[in-house]
C-alpha cells in the first residue's frame, strides 16, 4: 500500500515536471531562434570577420539550443507517457533524455562561467573595427553597416582616441541620436549582459529540472519494478489434478 501511494505521488511530481520542462524547453527554443534571427545579432554576425569568435558562437549558440530544447520536450513526453502507462520502458528512456540533457548543460554553463565576457567583447571588437574603417574612409559599404548598427541599437558613435569622430556620427547616426545619443559600446554591452544574464537563469532552471527529473525517473522506475514483483509474488493459480 505504501509503495502505490509512493508512486502515486511521484506520478503526480513527475507531470507537474514534465509541464514545466516541456514550457522550459519551448522558451529556450524561442529564445534560440530570436538570439540567430534577430536584428541586433545578425546585423554582427554579418559585418563580424572570419578571425573574430562572434560568428562561431551566434551559430554553435542557436545549434546547441535548439538541440537542447529538443532533448527536453522529448524527455517530458517521454516521462509522461511512462507515467500514464507505468512503463519501465519509457521511463529509462525518459532518465536517459533528462541524463543527456544534464551533460549538455553543465559544459555550457561552466564555458558560460569561464567566459563571461567573451561575447560581449568580440561583438565591440566587430563595432571597433567597423567604426574605425569608417572614420578612416576606407570603403563606403561599413558606411552603411555602421548606420544600420547605430538604427539597432539606437546608439551613436564612441569615444575614440584617434581624431575627431564629428563627421563620422553626423553621418550615420540617427537624427535624434546625433547629440544625445549613448556611446554604442556602452550599449552594446549593456544589451549584451542582459541578454547573457536571461540566458544564465535559464540554463540555472534547466539543470535544476533535469536534475529533478532524472531522481523522479529513477524513483519511479524502480516503483514499478518492484510493484510488479509483489504482483506476481501475490498471484497464485490452480492446478488439477
Amino acid at each position: 500500500m505504501e509503495l502505490r501511494c509512493g508512486m502515486r505521488t511521484t506520478k503526480c511530481q513527475l507531470l507537474v515536471t514534465s509541464l514545466c520542462v516541456m514550457l522550459l524547453g519551448l522558451s529556450i527554443a524561442t529564445l534560440s531562434t530570436v538570439t540567430h534571427y534577430g536584428l541586433r545579432f545578425t546585423l554582427i554576425s554579418n559585418v563580424s570577420l572570419d578571425g573574430n569568435a562572434y560568428k562561431v558562437i551566434h551559430h554553435t549558440a542557436f545549434y546547441f539550443g535548439i538541440c537542447l530544447s529538443m532533448t527536453l520536450i522529448l524527455a517530458a513526453l517521454l516521462s509522461s507517457a511512462a507515467t500514464v502507462r507505468e512503463s519501465q520502458c519509457l521511463t529509462a528512456m525518459g532518465f536517459f533524455c533528462f541524463a543527456l540533457a544534464f551533460c549538455g548543460l553543465i559544459p555550457a554553463a561552466c564555458w558560460r562561467y569561464t567566459h563571461s565576457t567573451e561575447v560581449e567583447d568580440s561583438m565591440m571588437d566587430v563595432y571597433d573595427f567597423v567604426y574605425e574603417e569608417v572614420r578612416r574612409n576606407i570603403s563606403s559599404f561599413r558606411r552603411h553597416e555602421l548606420t544600420a548598427i547605430h538604427e539597432a541599437f539606437l546608439c551613436c558613435g564612441k569615444h575614440s582616441p584617434f581624431g575627431d569622430t564629428t563627421d563620422v556620427q553626423n553621418e550615420t547616426c540617427p537624427p535624434d541620436q546625433v547629440h544625445d545619443g549613448q556611446d554604442c559600446l556602452r550599449e552594446i554591452q549593456d544589451f549584451l549582459k542582459k541578454h547573457m544574464d536571461f540566458v544564465f537563469s535559464l540554463l540555472g532552471i534547466a539543470i535544476g529540472l533535469t536534475v529533478y527529473g532524472m531522481f523522479l525517473t529513477s524513483f519511479l522506475w524502480f516503483s514499478i519494478h518492484f510493484s510488479s514483483n509483489l504482483y506476481r509474488k501475490g498471484k497464485y493459480i490452480l492446478r488439477e489434478r
